[in-house]
């Protein structure tokens, strides 16, 4: 935490730092010690808890906050806002719509996702809590939020495909896609062999990795109005 502390505060530096100055990045830039000081805060609840899971719910959902943080924070970085901040759609509103079930299907996904942790036996060591729920019932409802999430995304990527959208969100949702196919993957290799503990860490850094594909989804929708003229159709409706 230490580390990632003093990343964060790097981040604040170089935003203020940097020339031209742009005050939308350096208050992005304050939120990411925010997130990490407060998922500290819960940290310390988790250990005077002895992990109970709800508490480690809660602190690793501050901790995908704090990438949502990140995430818009360098995509930011890396685009030159239109003088009056304006936007232009790179998807037609029916893409828009769609991706904007992805970012709830994404959480429903994640969220059963720690029931399903919380409830096994990799909740802590043999003294932790358990959630008092039926782990082959979790472990259902979360299989089947994961297939309609990895069907929606078939859809809307066929959507962009059929010209709704631009070539960088086509591109984004193509990467989505496979994360969702290698997460899928390994949650039912972690199913078949018994939960191994070493698979739920690679299982944990997935669903960081399918939260960052699925927001930089929704970021590719729109881009500053300066930029190089590749939205699709002018009737989408644009994202800040």
């Amino acid at each position: 935490t230490g580390a990632v502390g003093l990343f964060t505060l790097a981040a604040v530096v170089g935003a203020r730092a940097r020339r031209p100055y742009r005050d939308d990045l350096f208050r992005w830039s304050l939120g990411l010690p925010a997130w990490v000081f407060a998922n500290a805060l819960v940290g310390a609840l988790v250990v005077w808890l002895h992990l109970s899971p709800a508490s480690v719910i809660g602190h690793f959902v501050l901790s995908l906050a704090a990438v949502w943080n990140a995430v818009v924070l360098y995509e930011r970085a890396g685009e030159e806002p239109a003088p009056d901040g304006s936007r232009r759609a790179l998807a037609t509103g029916s893409v828009v719509a769609a991706s904007r079930l992805l970012l709830v299907a994404a959480g429903v996904v994640i969220m059963t996702g720690t029931l399903v942790t919380g409830s096994g036996p990799h909740a802590g060591d043999q003294r932790a809590d358990r959630l008092h729920l039926a782990v082959d019932d979790v472990v259902r409802i979360h299989g089947a939020a994961m297939i309609l999430f990895l069907g929606a995304t078939l859809a809307v990527l066929w959507m962009a495909h059929d010209g709704d959208a631009g070539a960088r969100v086509v591109d984004r949702l193509r990467q989505l896609l496979v994360v969702l196919v290698a997460q899928a993957g390994i949650g039912y290799w972690q199913y078949f062999t018994d939960v191994p503990a070493v698979l739920v860490g690679f299982h944990v850094f997935g669903a960081a990795l399918v939260w960052i594909a699925v927001l930089r989804v929704w970021l590719s929708l729109s881009e500053p109005a300066t930029a190089s003229v590749s939205a699709v159709s002018p009737a989408a409706t644009a994202q800040s």
